[in-house]
């Protein structure tokens, strides 16, 4: 089996150390990674600059440029033949909910579907792994048999995608694996004003505190229960509910 691994952390993530770990009794592995964090970058591309992809010492790639970029250049230059599954992560935090819309993590996976590979997007939901990386040490074993299980999955779609979330237990402690649904979350205070050395005002995106609401089989509350969230996503982005209920609210033009 020929997988490739890739993030949105950068080439040297903690994440990606675990999670190429986790998928090597699986098969060949291949690394095409940004060579810096691209987190919340979403499904970006790079166009007004050529992309400069850098072989290193232990065979992977680092590219200058996001997520989607280094899944784009691995499956149509890079790799000799097309991958059977693309792994995205490990993301150090949780992408749940309406993250998946930020995520680089997911935007990689979302990729590999577009080009019609079966792929995951594998996120830590217990922080920031740089400040302790050994919080998710433990649970590669644990992601290896959920690699092994998902990818010898006779029926799985072409191009399926399924957003996996881990919780933040160690291994022999975690409950089991959900299929979920996207939870919602509501940031309050994810802008913080500042003033520059100048004393001109600023503005920093990020922090504050996150609200989640859900039906039982929500993403966020598998995880508060210690399960594996795994959670599949579409492309398609159409509300069919209100597409159906045309008659109640669109006039003919």
């Amino acid at each position: 089996m020929r997988i490739l691994c890739t993030n949105d952390d950068g080439i040297l993530a903690h994440g990606l150390a675990c999670l190429v770990k986790a998928a090597e009794p699986l098969g060949e592995i291949t690394i095409v990674a940004p060579d810096r964090e691209q987190s919340a970058t979403s499904h970006s591309l790079t166009l007004h600059h050529p992309l400069r992809p850098v072989r290193r010492p232990d065979g992977a790639y680092q590219v200058d440029g996001t997520p989607t970029d280094c899944v784009m250049l691995a499956v149509e230059a890079l790799m000799p033949e097309r991958p059977d599954f693309v792994l995205s992560g490990i993301n150090h935090g949780q992408n749940m909910g309406e993250d998946v819309l930020y995520s680089g993590t997911v935007a990689a996976a979302m990729e590999a579907m577009t080009l019609g590979i079966p792929s995951l997007a594998i996120s830590f939901a217990g922080g920031d792994l740089r400040s302790d990386p050994r919080l998710i040490d433990e649970l590669v074993p644990t992601v290896t048999e959920l690699l092994q299980h998902i990818t010898s999955l006779p029926k799985l779609p072409p191009g399926a995608l399924l957003n996996i979330n881990l919780p933040p237990v160690s291994g022999g402690k975690v409950e089991g694996v959900r299929l979920t649904r996207l939870g919602r979350r509501v940031y309050s205070q994810s802008i913080t004003p500042m003033r520059d050395p100048w004393d001109r005002p600023i503005y920093w995106i990020g922090g504050g505190s996150a609200s989640w609401t859900g039906p039982e089989d929500s993403d966020f509350r598998a995880i508060a229960d210690g399960f594996i969230s795994v959670t599949p996503l579409q492309l398609d982005l159409t509300n069919r509910d209100v597409l159906d209920a045309a008659e109640n609210w669109w006039q003919e033009i």
